[in-house]
């Protein structure tokens, strides 16, 4: 998530960030090779994830939402539309504990919210 919010917010490539996000503690190779996974995923459906949050949350135009609400949606809906490797709850729940860690105080509700009706266009 910190590097879906380096790369929205300053536009560093994306190997780069990566590999300095990596250094700030021992990493295991699985585990870099899961968040490059990740990152690149989202980078790659990137359009798509965007259109979902437009759509099940059509109040809130993309570019006015906070950076780091809009990649917690982004890494969520990912793992929740897209990459399917973790059940959806877990998907959801994990998005509100960043956003309670890293976003403002009404971005868990929203964060929740809008990873409800995002969840209802799966059949998971």
């Amino acid at each position: 998530m910190q590097a879906l919010f380096e790369l929205d917010s300053v536009g560093h490539q994306p190997e780069d960030t990566i590999a300095r996000h990596s250094k700030r503690g021992p990493v295991s190779a699985d585990v870099k090779n899961f968040a490059e996974e990740l990152v690149n995923g989202v980078l790659s459906h990137k359009e798509q994830i965007d259109k979902t949050i437009e759509n099940t949350a059509p109040a809130f135009p993309l570019d006015q939402l906070a950076v780091i609400d809009r990649n917690i949606l982004r890494l969520a809906i990912y793992e929740i539309l897209i990459d399917n490797r973790v059940p959806v709850r877990a998907a959801i729940n994990e998005a509100v504990e960043l956003a309670k860690d890293f976003g403002g105080e009404k971005s868990p509700k929203f964060i929740n919210g809008v990873l409800g009706s995002v969840s209802v266009l799966t059949t998971r």
